[in-house]
């Protein structure tokens, strides 16, 4: 109890609602064009129609992003790979390659007892050199010259390559042809050619020993796998210097393509927006919106808040004065910020791309619009068309062209949902859509001297919305509902079908239950539209409201086959008992089906607290006036709340009494009609409900008309007596 108490209030709570509205309002002004005033936003080929606007500073104007980024891009290509000549390496090397040499001619000359480190040369290259060591051992003066030769040709292969110069990346790696040589404080472009690569070092130094030792292959290959040891690249990829010249590229590019000075005016009055005037108007917006300060920004914020409280504010009001249900309900005034601030990220995001189609197309306004009209009414989904096209307008740089097109294709998508009876209307909303938005799209481009290629790639992400706002709607209407726990014509609509489980198994277990409902179900139906009550909420509630009597059909008259009635032989306080319950095991199945609460206020509400007069009456001829309690003989209500449900308790009263008339004529009828309908009255039970005395007057109209043509006086056929009273004889 203490939580439903609470819950209630949360959703009462004034604080929460200025809350929603405050959040909503502030998430949209973040999403706002940042650095730029929000004065207006011109579109080319229009008319500047205010006065003419002078700078107030000088500024510089702005090329456009596309062409800035490009320009910038163009800059980075035309730098070259740096590589650094590190004369260091070619020391170090070579000195490393004669001291190897050295060690390993004693060794193999048998000076040396301390073996090489082997693991630099395979054993058939350190075979190779043995040999050759062995055979120059006969006299001293020839003792390892051939070896000391062939380290020799080594070196100066290797100073060869040096001499070369040898890259640390392949040409592969290398992006475009020419690289930039770094040699202390000079720097040389050339082709990335003219110097060796990894995968051709082992071929220039093949090329050098073939000519010095002749076609040796067996000692080439072994000084190659010698070298490989200690050859290491000269020239050096600097990563960091190549990042550095192409960042300094990019930030020598101009951002600007001009100045214009203080005082000097950028666009006169009646002028036609060209190009160049754009881009010289927004280069002014946005130095006007670098130049302020800390306050001056603070400043534009407010003033972005203030816009955009300003756009919501018709919606604002007109819920509070003329949709007093959504107004108590903060979930359901969650329900619309979320659907703004939906349409906000969508343009936001939109925004952000910077490329020349006309991709503003994809803020899906027309889902919106139809999410609304298909949850509340037409008239919602009207207003709420006109605040989302606008904060969209808002967030596109003040488009009010943008935000015209939207209200158009909005408005139509609303009406191809306003009285929705099925999902296939899917397919005439995605023509409505497409139809506002290429109306529109003629219009503003025919007026902005728009070329065709610009309108044609317009209508195709018109054509793109119309296709996805649909089906999206349709989609987020099941989240919709299941989130926020609402109810919407689609699920009205599906609860009426009499295959569902519920109906069937009514119609099967209390058949004068269901046929019951379902004359109620139309009389409530056509009576709602007078009264400018739900129709389809109240014949579904006509339905469902006594699904209870399932349970134990033969405790209510409308099932009995027979003349024999159960209650005949039950005391008053337990036929009570078996009439209440079918209340409560009502709401219990309604809850396990899982009906909208909506419905399910139908089952308690349409007996309100009302005395449950036939089995009151037996009990004080019984016990006696003074001995019985009137509210132990009371339905435990509540009491209709709405028009809906205030109806269904006078239908089922007065469908009920009519239907029992033996010999029904008109002002009977009327009669019993006026008397039940006013003694309900007198007894409280519509003081909950906002029926109006002209609202009563209506529905007793409604009523009657109905009722009469139900029960109008037929023909008697000239052997309907016979067909009556004569039983069939045996086998016929």
């Amino acid at each position: 109890m203490l939580n439903a108490t609470k819950e209630n209030k949360l959703r009462t709570s004034l604080r929460i609602k200025l809350l929603i509205v405050f959040a909503t309002v502030l998430l949209s002004v973040l999403m706002f064009p940042q650095s730029e005033s929000i004065d207006s936003d011109v579109t080319v080929g229009s008319v500047w129609m205010r006065d003419d606007l002078i700078a107030s500073m000088t500024f510089e104007i702005l090329k456009e992003p596309e062409l800035y980024e490009a320009e910038k891009a163009t800059a980075a290509k035309n730098i070259q790979p740096i590589f650094l000549r590190d004369n260091s390496v070619v020391n170090v090397t070579l000195d490393s390659l004669d001291r190897y040499n050295q060690y390993l001619i004693k060794y193999l000359s048998g000076s040396s007892t301390l073996p090489p480190n082997k693991t630099k040369l395979s054993n058939k290259t350190f075979e190779l050199f043995y040999g050759m060591a062995r055979q120059q051992r006969t006299t001293e003066a020839a003792k390892s010259g051939s070896l000391k030769k062939t380290f020799e040709f080594s070196k100066e292969s290797l100073k060869n390559i040096y001499q070369i110069g040898l890259l640390s990346l392949s040409y592969t790696d290398i992006s475009g042809d020419s690289i930039s040589i770094r040699d202390g404080k000079y720097e040389n472009i050339t082709n990335k050619k003219q110097y060796a690569e990894p995968n051709s070092a082992n071929e220039i130094i093949r090329s050098y020993l073939s000519a010095k030792i002749g076609k040796n292959s067996q000692l080439i290959e072994a000084i190659e796998e010698y070298l490989s040891n200690f050859i290491r690249p000269n020239l050096i990829y600097s990563k960091e210097l190549t990042s550095l010249a192409v960042k300094n590229a990019k930030d020598k590019v101009p951002r600007n393509i001009g100045i214009v000075n203080e005082n000097e005016r950028i666009v006169a009055k009646h002028d036609r927006i060209k190009p160049e005037t754009k881009q010289k108007i927004e280069s002014y917006r946005i130095a006007k919106g670098e130049e302020k300060g800390f306050w001056g920004k603070s400043l534009q914020n407010m003033g972005k808040f203030l816009h955009m409280l300003i756009i919501v504010l018709p919606l604002i009001i007109y819920v509070r004065l003329f949709r007093r249900k959504i107004y108590k309900d903060n979930r359901q005034i969650l329900l619309i910020a979320c659907i703004i601030l939906f349409i906000s990220l969508l343009s936001y995001l939109v925004y952000q791309i910077n490329v020349s189609t006309a991709v503003e197309f994809l803020v899906l306004v027309p889902v919106a619009s139809m999410i609304l009209t298909i949850i509340y009414d037409s008239r919602v989904g009207f207003y709420g068309t006109i605040v989302t096209s606008l904060v969209a307008g808002g967030l596109q740089g003040n488009d009010y062209a943008f935000a015209l097109m939207n209200i158009i294709a909005g408005s139509l998508a609303a009406y191809t949902v306003r009285d929705i009876k099925n999902r296939t209307q899917i397919f005439r909303s995605f023509l409505f859509i497409f139809i506002g938005y290429s109306i529109s799209i003629i219009a503003f481009g025919l007026e902005r001297y728009d070329s065709f290629g610009q309108m044609l790639s317009s209508f195709a992400f018109a054509a793109t919305n119309a296709l996805i706002s649909p089906v999206i709607t349709y989609g987020l209407i099941i989240f919709v509902e299941r989130f926020f726990k609402m109810t919407t014509e689609l699920t009205l609509l599906e609860l009426t079908d009499f295959n569902r489980p519920l109906l069937k198994e009514l119609a099967k277990n209390a058949p004068g239950t269901f046929n019951h409902s379902i004359t109620m179900g139309t009389l409530v139906e056509t009576t709602a539209e007078a009264i400018n009550a739900h129709p389809m909420l109240a014949r579904v509630g006509a339905y469902y409201h006594d699904i209870g009597k399932i349970l134990d059909p033969e405790s209510f008259v409308e099932n009995q086959q027979s003349e024999h009635n159960v209650h005949e032989k039950l005391k008053p306080e337990q036929s009570v008992k078996l009439i209440l319950n079918h209340v409560k095991k009502g709401i219990e199945l309604a809850e396990a089906s899982g009906l909208p609460q909506e419905v399910i206020d139908f089952i308690p509400m349409h007996h309100g607290s009302m005395v449950i007069s036939f089995f009151y009456s037996k009990a004080k001829e019984l016990y006696g006036e003074d001995k019985i309690d009137e509210n132990s003989y009371r339905y435990p209500g509540p009491k209709p709340n709405t028009k809906e449900t205030a109806l269904v308790m006078l239908a089922d009263a007065c469908e009920s009494a009519v239907r029992s008339l033996n010999d029904a004529d008109a002002q009977k009828i009327e009669n019993i009609i006026s008397n039940l309908i006013n003694s309900r009255i007198d007894d409280g039970q519509l003081d909950e409900s906002p029926l109006t005395l002209a609202d009563i007057k209506k529905i007793k109209e409604s009523f009657f008309g109905i009722l009469v043509g139900q029960h109008h006086k037929r023909i008697r056929y000239p052997e309907q007596d016979e067909l009556e009273n004569s039983k069939p004889e045996e086998g016929q």
